[in-house]
């Protein structure tokens, strides 16, 4: 039988204590519309992804265990979780965890090789571009 190819991620399930409280934090730090919204979830639209909330048990927080975001600006969310208060994990990446244990590293969209289309970023009132570092890469998997 043969194997499917990975495409892309289409969202992230997230458990979080309160679904609510999770909106107001992650609005702290992130510009951000709802795709939807419902008793004990909610969906934030990332463009062609989303992220999900949803109410459930949290675990202890685990130091591999991680998703990454996207952003505009990595050194803008640093400040703004500095000024939270919100504990910055050391290093050069930006990895924090918001109050339910999730870990969240955060990249520059300039320096890495993930990539929206021209019209996806259109859509989200985006004018991004690459690195040269970054294209590289892209270039090197025949993605740019």
């Amino acid at each position: 039988m043969a194997r499917n190819r990975l495409v892309g991620i289409n969202h992230v399930a997230l458990e979080v204590g309160d679904v609510e409280e999770a909106l107001a934090f992650y609005g702290r730090f992130f510009e951000f519309s709802l795709r939807g919204h419902g008793p004990g979830d909610a969906f934030i639209d990332i463009g062609d992804q989303f992220l999900a909330l949803t109410e459930g048990p949290t675990g202890p927080p685990d130091r591999a265990r991680h998703f990454g975001l996207v952003v505009e600006d990595k050194e803008a969310v640093r400040k703004a979780l500095e000024e939270a208060g919100v504990e910055i994990r050391p290093g050069r990446r930006l990895d924090f965890q918001d109050p339910w244990g999730n870990t969240v590293e955060v990249v520059q969209y300039d320096q890495v090789q993930f990539t929206k289309s021209d019209r996806v970023l259109s859509g989200m009132g985006l004018d991004l571009s690459k690195t040269p570092e970054a294209l590289a890469e892209l270039q090197e998997k025949n993605l740019a």
